[in-house]
C-alpha cells in the first residue's frame, strides 16, 4: 500500500510517555463532582455506549479538556487530551473554531428554523456550493476542474440531519429510480452491499451493514439484500443482477477496518450497475469532503468509476448535525414531491454553518496540509511497523490522506493500545478486526503528529513488556 520510507533508526522507540499520566484509567474518587455527574448520567442515559470515566467540557483545535478530580471534595483540575479521533472524523477544523462559532452565533440570532414548508436563504446556497465545488474538484460524473454552466449539469441534493439519514434517503431514491428503469418494477427491489461496510444503525442503513453484532438483535431487517466482497471480481455479474435497484459501497471502508476499494473494481461495479439499471451509491460520510486530500474520495478517479449518488455528513458542519445526498440529474429527475422528507434537515442555521465550513475545507492551503501531514503521519506509522514488527502487520498500513488504519497482529491488542494512549493523553480509534484508526482534524500540525506517535510508541513498548 505504502512505499516504506523508514528502514532503520539509530534511536529506539520513544519512552517519554511510558508512565501513566492521566487519571481516567481508574474511576474518579467517590463523592467527587466527576463521580456524581457520571452516576447521574448512568441513571438517566440509555447504555448504548461504553464510555471511559472522563467528561470533556471544552476544547480548542486538536485539544480536548476534561476535569480530573484531585480528591472527593470540590472541583478538580483540568487535563488536556490530544484528539486524533476528531469526533470520529467530524471535527475537520478542530474544536471551538472561532469562524464557526461566529457564524453560529450570528445565524442563531437571525433565524434558526422555518421547516421545509418554506424556502430559506441558506439551504439552496449550501447545495449550490456543493455542486460548484464538485464541478471544480471532480466527482459524481464530472472530471476535476470541469467548468460548466450550472444549468447544464444539474447536480442536485437533499439535506438531512446525519449520515445514516443520508443513506436512508439514498436507498429510497435508488429503489424508486431502479423501479422506473425496469419493465417489472415489483421485482426490482434488491440492494447490494459489501463485507466490512458500515452505513448506519437505522433499519434501512443497518440492513446494508453486514455485521452480525449490529444486525442480529434486530432481525428481520429489510429483505432482498445481498452481500458481496470488496474488490472481488468473482460473481460480480450474479451479485448485481436485474433484481437489484441499488448498490452501496464506501470507496474507503472506515468502521470496517480502513479498506480502500480498487479503482478497477469500482469501474467494473459501475459498468455492471449500468448494464442492469441499478443505482450506484458511494457512502463518503467518512472518506469524503477533503479528508483524503480531494473533495471526494472519487474526485480524481476516472469518470467510469463515479457513482450516481454520494452521501456525506460527518465534517460537513464541523460537529453540527447534518447529512446530505448529492446526485446526478438523471437520478434527481425521478424523485418527486412527497417521496421523502425531514423536519430539521436543511434548516438555515446548520446550512449556513455548513456553507461556511465547505469554504474553509476547500481552501488550497488546507488541502495541501492534508497531503503533507498524511505523508508525515505515514512515515511515523511506518517507523512503528519496523520498531514493533512483532506486534504490527508489516502490510497493515492502509488508507489515504488523513484516514489511515494500522493492522495489529495479536487479538484485542488494538483496544489495549487505545486505552493506553488515552491514559497518556491521546485519543485514537479502532476499526474492524484489531486495527488502529487515525482521523484527526485536517488542521493537524507536525508537532501534533510527533506527540501522538511518541505516545503510541510508548504504548507499544508497555504492551511488549507486559507480554514478556
Amino acid at each position: 500500500m505504502f512505499r516504506r520510507a523508514f528502514a532503520s533508526q539509530s534511536n529506539g522507540p520513544c519512552t517519554k510517555y511510558m508512565d501513566v499520566t492521566h487519571a481516567d484509567c481508574t474511576n474518579p474518587p467517590s463523592g467527587s463532582s466527576v463521580a456524581q455527574e457520571l452516576d447521574e448520567f448512568k441513571m438517566t442515559t440509555l447504555g448504548t455506549y461504553v464510555r471511559p470515566p472522563v467528561i470533556f467540557c471544552s476544547g480548542k483545535g486538536l485539544n480536548l479538556y476534561a476535569e480530573v478530580p484531585v480528591d472527593n471534595h470540590g472541583p478538580g483540575t483540568m487535563t488536556r487530551y490530544l484528539d486524533f479521533a476528531g469526533g470520529i472524523a467530524v471535527n475537520s477544523l478542530g474544536h471551538a473554531d472561532e469562524g464557526v462559532a461566529d457564524i453560529a452565533a450570528e445565524q442563531a440570532s437571525t433565524l434558526v428554523h422555518t421547516s421545509n414548508l418554506y424556502h430559506n436563504n441558506w439551504s439552496g446556497r449550501l447545495l449550490q456550493r456543493l455542486a460548484e465545488l464538485t464541478r471544480q474538484f471532480g466527482g459524481v460524473g464530472l472530471a476535476p476542474k470541469t467548468r460548466l454552466d450550472p444549468h447544464s449539469w444539474h447536480l442536485r441534493g437533499f439535506l438531512a440531519n446525519s449520515g445514516t439519514e443520508a443513506n436512508e434517503a439514498a436507498l429510497k431514491f435508488a429503489r424508486k429510480v431502479g423501479s422506473s428503469r425496469s419493465t417489472s418494477p415489483a421485482s426490482k427491489t434488491g440492494y447490494v452491499c459489501f463485507q466490512n461496510g458500515f452505513h448506519g444503525r437505522t433499519m434501512g442503513a443497518l440492513s446494508v451493514t453486514p455485521n452480525p453484532k449490529y444486525q442480529a438483535p434486530f432481525d428481520p431487517l429489510i429483505p432482498n439484500v445481498r452481500v458481496g466482497e470488496l474488490n472481488s471480481f468473482e460473481n460480480l455479474q450474479s451479485l448485481v443482477d436485474e433484481s437489484v435497484a441499488g448498490v452501496i459501497v464506501e470507496p474507503i471502508q472506515g468502521e470496517g477496518g480502513v479498506f480502500p476499494a480498487d479503482i478497477d473494481w469500482l469501474i467494473a461495479l459501475r459498468q455492471r450497475c449500468d448494464q442492469v439499471g441499478a443505482v450506484l451509491i458511494y457512502d463518503e460520510i467518512q472518506c469524503g469532503l477533503f479528508r483524503t486530500g480531494t473533495m471526494w474520495c472519487h474526485s480524481e478517479m476516472p469518470i467510469a468509476a463515479h457513482p450516481d449518488m454520494v452521501t456525506m455528513a460527518k465534517p460537513l458542519a464541523n460537529g453540527f448535525p447534518i447529512g446530505a445526498v448529492l446526485m446526478r440529474p438523471e437520478v434527481a429527475e425521478v424523485v418527486a414531491a412527497g417521496d421523502h422528507g425531514t423536519t430539521f434537515g436543511g434548516g438555515p442555521f446548520t446550512s449556513r454553518i455548513a456553507h461556511y465550513v465547505l469554504g474553509r475545507l476547500s481552501d488550497p492551503a488546507l488541502t495541501e496540509n492534508v497531503r503533507e501531514m498524511s505523508r508525515y503521519l505515514v512515515e511515523r506509522l511506518e517507523r512503528i511497523q519496523v520498531l514493533f514488527e512483532d506486534m504490527v502487520d508489516p502490510n497493515g498500513l492502509r488508507g489515504r490522506g488523513l484516514l489511515l488504519g494500522l493492522q495489529l497482529k495479536q487479538p484485542d491488542l488494538s483496544s489495549k493500545i487505545l486505552a493506553m494512549a488515552r491514559h497518556r493523553g491521546v485519543l485514537i480509534l479502532t476499526a474492524g478486526q484489531n486495527t488502529l484508526r487515525f482521523v484527526p482534524s485536517l488542521t493537524l500540525t507536525k508537532a501534533d503528529v510527533d506527540e501522538a506517535m511518541d505516545v503510541l510508541e510508548s504504548c507499544f513498548l508497555v504492551a511488549r513488556k507486559q507480554q514478556l
